[in-house]
């Protein structure tokens, strides 16, 4: 039968007769394989996949962003652009209590925030975390029961899902940036490290020794496979780097994640059908989105439009902010630098080089 074979970068075909030809694969985007390739591509089996897609498929959770989210939206400037919120949700009770940090009695925080800002060229992307730590202004949310949170100044960014939910985190981002949000991602952190250990685990080079009994975390400086476990404890330590603020784990978390997707793409996704099911379930079982994303064809539709992108070149950058100066263990947008950042963002244009300056890590 024709067939193929990948090696580094190199397809061998052959064809009906035998004969084997070879040509250099095209390489595909990371996100798409994350998106698309990684949810998808196990339906093709043959006699089980409407079983596997309506698994899947049932595994998403969803939100109506225009229905959630109140008052006022700012305008969409660059039309062609998208921005999507993504966060990790530090919910630790349950099937999360045993994780690193231990139980917290129900409750749940945005423990990573980054707005990732795809542009209309589909060239290079920019994701822009949010520190946990950060005050904020939070508008007014309604929340799941129904009732109203009123307005409040100066509330930490990381408390706003715990008072009122993902809605009023996004009209919180909305209010702090006058960026409409077009999608939702939330993975929380038991989908999280099952999606790791599903996938063998994800290396990282640590530059300097870890040593935080907080989360768990002990690592020798050198180059580490963590296993799902690890993973969360290296996304979540700040006691043992840095000052021991939010504002040095935000670099691990930047790190982590161009590791994870690298470790996707290095995957042989094709080779393993059942690997890929097992990626794709602990993924989607883990995973809330917007009504716009909250299928697999969805899913995979939004992958293929990212075609040009890659994640692998995607900028990092910390929103700037400065200790604030009633409480120091606190930290505010540090200004004019948020304002430059943000209003980049809007318009689709490049950022500037003193809109990435941070007064609090002194860069």
């Amino acid at each position: 039968m024709p067939g193929r074979a990948q090696h580094e970068g190199w397809t061998t075909m052959t064809d009906e007769g035998g004969r084997r030809k070879r040509g250099r694969t095209r390489k595909r985007p990371v996100l798409r394989i994350v998106l698309g390739t990684l949810l998808v591509l196990v339906l093709a089996a043959a006699g089980t996949g409407y079983w596997l897609y309506s698994r899947l498929d049932g595994n998403i959770e969803s939100i109506d962003i225009d229905d959630a989210v109140n008052g006022e939206r700012p305008e969409k400037l660059a039309t062609g652009a998208r921005d999507i919120l993504v966060l990790g949700s530090d919910s630790r009770s349950g099937d999360n209590k045993g994780l690193a940090g231990g139980d917290v009695g129900g409750t749940a925080r945005s423990d990573t925030a980054m707005v990732v800002h795809i542009p209309e060229g589909r060239q290079q992307a920019v994701a822009v975390s949010i520190p946990r730590d950060t005050l904020v202004s939070r508008p007014e949310c309604t929340k799941k029961d129904g009732s109203k949170l009123p307005a409040a100044e100066r509330v930490m960014f990381n408390s706003v899902y715990t008072s009122a939910g993902p809605a009023c985190v996004i009209s919180t981002v909305e209010k702090m940036s006058g960026v409409r949000i077009d999608h939702y991602m939330e993975i929380d952190f038991s989908g999280f490290k099952e999606l790791v250990d599903a996938i063998g685990g994800v290396t990282v080079d640590v530059k300097e020794p870890i040593h935080d009994e907080e989360s768990g975390l002990d690592l020798t400086a050198g180059s580490h496979k963590l296993d799902g476990t690890q993973s969360l404890a290296f996304v979540r330590t700040r006691h043992g780097i840095g000052d021991g603020s939010d504002l040095g784990r935000i670099g691990l978390q930047q790190q982590f994640m161009m590791a994870l997707l690298s470790e996707v793409k290095s995957q042989d996704l094709l080779g393993s059908p059942a690997k890929s099911f097992k990626i794709a379930d602990s993924l989607t079982q883990s995973l809330t989105t917007d009504s716009g994303l909250d299928s697999l064809t969805k899913l995979a539709e939004f992958a293929r439009s990212m075609d040009g992108v890659d994640p692998a070149s995607m900028e990092t950058i910390m929103l700037p902010v400065a200790y604030d100066k009633v409480d120091p263990n606190r930290v505010v947008a540090a200004e004019p630098q948020a304002t430059e950042l943000w209003k980049a963002i809007r318009e689709d244009s490049e950022i500037p080089e003193s809109a990435k300056k941070s007064p609090a890590t002194g860069g």
